[in-house]
């Protein structure tokens, strides 16, 4: 396997007046969960799609296995697994057929894995399509497209419309496989919490650019959420340097600070205040500080 899975260099994308993607450069290495965040409309479908070759990079560059998989199609998808937010799969074929059919495009399918698969979301392979529940969907198009065992495996919201069972089941026992196995997954999903518990890196996207980016650990640690307390009431809080992010009135104030909670704190007693709570920031919280509250919004719509 290459070293670097994938590398993407300056690409930008433009759909008439709209600037979908603004000189993004990314790296994705073997072994890893990527989570790919960002609001409806930030660029994460826009950049999954170069990424296989259904768009071809225009400004800038994009290697898959150190390939152009819109010149290389073939070498590229055989290593790559994916399922869209669709799921769009076969309505009249059985279980056991989707798996035939998927099978005869990858010589390295790996029957016993997809069979293990199939018993442990209890899926019946005589049952069709087209009776399969939301859930039932998800779980049946998701290994159809592991079996294979890809190098890289790409989804593209992948839990959305799931419950909390099924979502766990499909991180836990596919996502994580494959990074186990030193392969890499990359999943793009509104569910923060969902990408913080099964993250090793973080890609943040918003307005085709990307914001932030960096291993889980260190965005986290170097993000700090605090409560300052103020004696006297005040409409807005006075400019603090590394905070991101200020919400509150009055004499209590919550803020998110990059890098910066010790200084923070001393600005915040220099006017007269005290910190009544500090602690890691979640992904969430990074996310509203870094584009903002109605951004969530609407990456939830």
């Amino acid at each position: 396997m290459s070293d670097k899975v994938i590398e993407v260099r300056d690409l930008s994308r433009r759909f008439g007046t709209t600037l979908a993607l603004d000189g993004i450069r990314l790296e994705v290495q073997p072994g890893l969960v990527y989570g790919l965040v960002g609001a409806n409309g930030a660029g994460k479908t826009t950049l999954i799609k170069h990424l296989l070759g259904l768009l071809r990079a225009k400004q800038g560059t994009v290697k898959v296995f150190g390939l152009d998989p819109a010149q290389h199609p073939v070498e590229v998808l055989q290593r790559i697994g994916y399922l869209s937010e669709e799921r769009d799969l076969p309505e009249w074929m059985r279980i056991d057929e989707l798996m035939r059919y998927t099978r005869a495009f990858h010589p390295n399918w790996d029957q016993a894995y997809g069979l293990e698969l199939l018993e442990l979301f209890g899926l019946d392979p005589a049952k069709k399509v087209k009776h399969l529940s939301k859930g039932m969907r998800a779980q049946a198009g998701l290994i159809a497209v592991v079996s294979h065992r890809p190098d890289l495996l790409l989804l593209d919201e992948p839990s959305t419309g799931l419950d909390a069972v099924v979502r766990r089941d499909i991180l836990n026992a596919i996502v994580r496989t494959v990074a186990d196995d030193g392969r890499t997954a990359i999943f793009s999903s509104h569910l923060l919490d969902e990408v913080e518990q099964m993250s090793d890196h973080v890609f943040m996207v918003d307005g085709g650019k990307l914001v932030l980016e960096g291993s889980l650990d260190e965005i986290k640690e170097s993000h700090h959420l605090l409560v300052l307390r103020f004696p006297r009431a005040c409409e807005r809080l006075p400019p603090i340097e590394g905070v991101l992010s200020a919400e509150g009135s009055g004499n209590t104030w919550k803020v998110v600070c990059n890098g910066a909670a010790g200084q923070v704190r001393e600005a915040a007693q220099a006017m007269g205040g005290e910190v009544t709570l500090s602690r890691g920031a979640s992904l969430q919280e990074i996310f509203v500080a870094r584009v903002g509250r109605d951004r969530l919004k609407a990456s939830q719509e």
